[in-house]
């Protein structure tokens, strides 16, 4: 937890007290439901809820903006940006139904009023949202064919709307078809650790159809 504070020390005290709860619940849940490797829920803070703040680097967003994840697993980035981002609206979806329990179960425990969660593939959900966020559930060119038609017209941030992503290694290659509209944002710019040495933010917008 101390480690959200070195980064993000302007915290509320419900956004801390929520923040503070969530490592009890996961280690409680992720026993009965494996949604981070068992290897990795002690780095909790840093490998899943500081990750998922990576995004909020790149962009702050504005009151009443809408943002799906796709493929949130166990909430992430979707519940640490719920938080940090309580004036924002988060919809989470995932394929398997015993993660989107979790990430149900999770957020209703810490009282996150802000989000909802459905049980679906990327391709089954219509709804319009400012921007998708997800942490490298699938290839670029993939995704971006997926959530093309998700992403509303209207533009309410400093940036355009469209997609934003969590990844590792190099990315140049798979943003490579749309350069022009791509910002990769090197992690380790703004977190110290070892862990961030590799991780990117890739911004890129997207034009409805």
């Amino acid at each position: 937890m101390d480690i959200l504070l070195k980064y993000f020390p302007h915290l509320t005290e419900e956004q801390r007290g929520q923040f503070a709860a969530l490592y009890d619940l996961y280690i409680d849940w992720n026993a009965k439901i494996n949604v981070i490797s068992r290897k990795d829920i002690g780095n909790l803070y840093e490998h899943h809820v500081l990750h998922s703040l990576g995004i909020a680097k790149v962009i702050r967003f504005r009151p009443g903006t809408a943002v799906m994840d796709l493929g949130t697993g166990g909430g992430f980035p979707g519940i640490p940006l719920a938080i940090l981002f309580p004036e924002s609206t988060f919809h989470l979806i995932d394929g398997t139904g015993k993660k989107i329990r979790v990430a149900t179960e999770v957020a209703a425990a810490i009282g996150l009023k802000n989000v909802t969660f459905r049980h679906a593939r990327a391709e089954e959900e219509k709804r319009m949202f400012d921007f998708v966020v997800s942490r490298a559930v699938m290839p670029l060119a993939d995704l971006l064919n997926i959530i093309r038609k998700n992403i509303s017209p209207v533009q309410k941030n400093a940036l355009p709307n469209g997609l934003i992503c969590l990844k590792g290694g190099e990315p140049e290659k798979e943003t490579a078809p749309v350069k022009n509209k791509t910002i990769i944002h090197h992690l380790n710019e703004d977190f110290k650790e070892e862990y961030f040495e590799t991780k990117k933010v890739v911004y890129v917008t997207v034009s409805p159809h």
